[in-house]
């Protein structure tokens, strides 16, 4: 199947969906995509809620397309490529509808970052977590704020230094980053669709001054996620990660 980006609306409850071949991995067209069409649920006055989710039934998201990291040789070029997943987590932060996550199986670094950045997380136990980003010679600076944001600073620095370690859908449960955490997608996406109708049925206003609320203290994250773009992309020139990539690539 080709990748995509696709929007659905339904009773007022709009779904996202993403789809990438490679485990749900994250090029910067589909990116783009992302951050777009979360604005474009935003402005449109038939949805009231967003529920954000992948194609397929065992990944997630598996992060950063190796493809693209490896095609990168310059620093204005890996800015221009972590910047994707600045726009997609500045976008869901911005967006005035709350956005539900949909989590139904293992999500990597960018796929982490992305489940942080919606209002409210469901999962599977299927979904265990991992920020890889330090083990290839990165570091997860553009989706740390989001992050740090949901789980606190410990469980953070515990993800990031033990990067090549999975941590579990009820550890991610524990620390705040899925709300919910269930035995098999079927009844995941019941308690989704129930939540979903109960907020579409809700007053916008109320909700969309609740999320301001919630995302107090994040409207320097346009300067900053740029700012870390820029450290992802000049450390994905070196040697180390180069040559890691090389090697994870071959596998």
């Amino acid at each position: 199947m080709n990748p995509y980006v696709k929007l659905d609306v339904v009773n007022r409850i709009g779904t996202i969906e993403f789809f990438h071949p490679q485990s749900n991995s994250l090029p910067g067209e589909i990116l783009q995509k992302l951050a777009d069409t979360i604005t474009e649920s935003g402005n449109n006055d038939e949805i009231m809620v967003v529920i954000l989710k992948s194609g397929g039934n065992r990944v997630f998201c598996a992060g950063a397309s190796f493809d693209e990291l490896m095609a990168i040789e310059n620093e204005v070029e890996g800015k221009q490529f972590f910047s994707g997943f600045a726009k997609v987590i500045n976008a869901a932060r911005k967006c005035p509808k709350f956005i539900i996550g949909r989590v139904q199986g293992k999500a990597v670094g960018g796929g982490v970052g992305m489940a942080s950045a919606t209002d409210y997380c469901f999962a599977t136990k299927f979904s265990s977590i991992k920020l890889s980003e330090l083990a290839i010679g990165i570091g997860p600076f553009v989706v740390g704020p989001p992050i740090e944001r949901k789980i606190g600073s410990s469980a953070f620095s515990q993800l990031t230094i033990n990067a090549t370690e999975w941590h579990s859908a009820e550890w991610a449960r524990e620390k705040g980053l899925f709300a919910e955490v269930y035995d098999s997608t079927e009844k995941m996406d019941i308690a989704i669709q129930a939540l979903s109708e109960k907020l579409a049925a809700s007053n916008p206003d109320s909700m969309q001054g609740l999320k301001k609320v919630i995302w107090d203290g994040t409207d320097h994250w346009d300067s900053l996620l740029l700012e870390r773009a820029a450290m992802s992309g000049t450390r994905v020139l070196s040697e180390f990660t180069k040559k890691t990539l090389e090697k994870l690539n071959k596998r």
